[in-house]
C-alpha cells in the first residue's frame, strides 16, 4: 500500500475506537500497517473498497502522537490516548462498565466517576477528528459502545452533517440500562445521529423505551422526535427547551453480516483445502471435531461448551477416541483482572478433563489462546464437523455465518446459542440455551450423529440466508436509512 501523507476532506468518514489498521516495526524502525484482525474490520472493508474515504480511530499505542496519512484510498485520522485514558477509557469505562452492563451483567460492572470523565474527554478528542476530516454536508458512521457520545458531539460541531451510529454489541433492557449513572448522558450522545442502528429489533426497542423513560419524547417506531435544542433534563444551567422544533432520529434493527463472496472464495483454494485435511490427520481422524471460535471473553459462554462436553465424556456417551473438541481463544484486553481470571479458569478446566480423558497421542481438548490466520481459520472451518457458537449474549456473532459461508460442501453442523443476533436468521441451526447444560449436551449428541441427509439441508438453507442478507445488503440499508433524511426541523 502506497502511504502519503495527503489528508484531505472527505464525504465519508467512519470513526471506531480503533484503526482498522496496526502497525509492524520493519528492520529499518519504519512502521508498516498491516489489517488488524476482527469483525468490525471485516464488515466495513468491502464499504470501503473502491471509496475515498477517512477512518478515525486510536492507532493502538498509548502515549504516541501520530499525524494523519493515507493508504491508498482510506485516509487515516489517529486519535492519540494517553496510557491513563487507556486505562479509564477503554479497560475502565468502556470494558469495565459498559460491556458488562450491556451483555445482562454477566459479571457486576463497575461505576467510577474519573472513568466517566475520561470516557467524555476521548469520545470529544473522536468528535472533534471526525469533524476536522468530514467534507461539507458530509457522511460520518460511528462504531459502536466506546463512542456513544460523538454522534451529539458531532452534531455540536458541525450540524451539517449526516451522522449515523452503529451499535454492534447488545443494548439492555431498561432494568439493566437504568443502574448506569450516566444514562441521560449516553442517551443523549446517541440521539446526536439521524439513525441509530442496532444488530436486533429488541435492542432497538430497548433504546427507544430507555428515551420515552428518560425523556417522554414522542416517537412513532422506529422514529423518536427530538427537540432540536434538547438538553440533558438535569442540567440546570441549559436554557429552556421549547420543543416547537423536533428532528426525526430513526432508531431501528440493521443486523450486520459478512463478505460472502471473500470468505468462499479464500475456503475454496486448494491451500486451505489441503490444511483442513491435515489438520484431521494432525488430530487422528476421529469421528467427531467440534469446533469453538472466539475471544477470550466471559461473555461467550467457552466455560459452558467446556462443561457439557467433558460430561459427555464422563458419561460415556462421546469417547475421547472418537471426539475432539478444538477451542480457539484469541486473546483480549488480557490487562483487565476478570479477563486474566478467565483465563486461567479455564486453562484449569481445560487441563482437568484433558487429565482425566485424553491421551498422550490424542487430548480430549486442544486449547489455542492465540491469534489465527485468515487462512487457517478457514481450513478449521473445513476441517471441523460440529461448530459450537454458545455466547451467553452477543449482538450478531459473525463467527456462526463465517462458518456457514466457508461450508461450499453443505456439510457440517452449527450449534447455535439462542442469546445471538445471528439467532434470529440462521433458524436451521440447533439452537440451545448456553446455561442448560443438558440441553448443550443434547444438542452436541444430535449434531455428531445428525443423518447426512439432514446436515446437508440444514446447511444449504443456512447458506442461502447468509448469501441472501450479506455485508453488502446491510451496509446499502443502513445507509439507504441515513442518506434520504434530512434534519429538516417539522414545527
Amino acid at each position: 500500500m502506497a502511504r502519503t501523507t495527503r489528508t484531505p476532506r472527505v464525504d465519508f468518514v467512519i470513526v471506531s475506537n480503533r484503526l482498522p489498521i496496526d502497525a509492524k516495526p520493519t528492520a529499518d524502525g519504519e512502521d508498516q500497517w498491516v489489517t488488524s484482525p476482527g469483525g468490525l474490520v471485516a464488515a466495513l472493508q468491502p464499504v470501503m473498497a473502491g471509496r475515498e474515504a477517512a477512518w478515525v480511530g486510536w492507532p493502538g499505542r498509548a502515549d504516541t502522537e501520530l499525524a494523519p496519512f493515507s493508504l491508498d484510498k482510506t485516509h487515516y485520522v489517529p486519535v492519540s490516548m494517553s496510557e491513563q485514558e487507556l486505562a479509564e477509557h477503554y479497560e475502565g469505562m468502556s470494558n469495565a462498565t459498559i460491556w458488562p452492563l450491556y451483555h445482562d451483567v454477566i459479571v457486576p460492572p463497575e461505576f467510577h466517576r474519573e472513568w466517566w470523565d475520561s470516557y467524555t474527554r476521548v469520545n470529544q478528542r473522536f468528535a472533534e477528528a471526525a469533524a476536522s476530516v468530514a467534507e461539507q454536508d458530509g457522511f460520518v458512521w460511528v462504531q459502536d459502545y466506546q463512542l456513544q457520545l460523538v454522534p451529539q458531539m458531532l452534531r455540536g460541531l458541525r450540524p451539517d452533517l449526516r451522522i449515523g451510529y452503529f451499535h454492534h454489541i447488545p443494548f439492555p433492557p431498561y432494568e439493566l440500562f437504568a443502574q448506569l449513572p450516566w444514562r441521560q448522558e449516553i442517551l443523549h450522545g446517541l440521539l446526536g445521529a439521524d439513525v441509530v442502528g442496532f444488530q436486533r429489533v429488541a435492542d432497538a426497542s430497548n433504546m427507544r423505551q430507555a428515551v420515552r423513560r428518560n425523556f417522554g419524547y414522542s416517537m412513532n417506531k422506529p422514529i423518536v422526535r427530538v427537540p432540536v435544542d434538547a438538553r440533558l433534563p438535569r442540567d440546570p444551567h441549559a436554557p429552556p427547551v421549547t420543543a416547537s422544533k423536533t428532528r426525526e432520529v430513526r432508531v431501528d434493527a440493521f443486523p450486520i453480516s459478512l463478505d460472502q463472496a471473500a470468505i468462499v472464495e479464500m475456503a475454496t483454494t486448494d491451500s486451505v483445502i489441503a490444511r483442513s485435511r491435515e489438520i484431521r490427520e494432525e488430530l487422528g481422524n476421529p469421528n467427531t471435531i467440534f469446533l469453538g471460535v472466539d475471544r477470550l471473553d466471559y461473555t461467550k459462554g467457552i466455560s459452558h461448551r467446556l462443561k457439557a462436553f467433558g460430561e459427555l465424556l464422563e458419561e460415556g456417551t462421546l469417547q475421547a477416541s472418537d471426539a475432539v473438541f478444538v477451542q480457539l481463544a484469541s486473546p483480549s484486553r488480557e490487562r483487565v483482572e476478570s479477563y486474566r481470571e478467565l483465563r486461567d479458569d479455564i486453562e484449569l478446566q481445560v487441563g482437568r478433563i484433558n487429565g482425566d480423558f485424553g491421551h498422550l497421542d490424542r487430548p480430549a481438548i486442544v486449547y489455542l489462546h492465540q491469534n489465527m490466520s485468515r487462512e487457517e481459520m478457514m481450513a478449521l472451518y473445513l476441517a471441523c464437523d460440529v461448530m459450537v457458537v454458545t455466547p451467553l449474549r452477543d449482538g450478531m456473532n459473525l463467527v456462526a455465518k463465517e462458518f456457514v459461508s466457508a461450508r461450499t460442501d453443505n456439510k457440517g453442523v452449527l450449534v447455535l446459542s439462542e442469546f445471538t443476533g445471528a439467532a434470529d436468521e440462521l433458524d436451521q441451526a440447533l439452537m440451545v440455551n448456553p446455561h442448560d447444560i443438558d440441553g448443550m449436551k443434547e444438542a452436541f449428541v444430535a449434531a455428531a450423529h445428525m443423518p447426512v441427509a439432514e446436515a446437508t439441508r440444514r446447511m444449504a438453507e443456512l447458506r442461502a440466508t447468509v448469501e441472501e442478507h450479506d455485508v453488502r445488503r446491510w451496509a446499502t440499508g443502513f445507509l439507504d436509512a441515513v442518506t434520504p433524511h434530512t434534519p429538516k426541523p417539522r414545527r
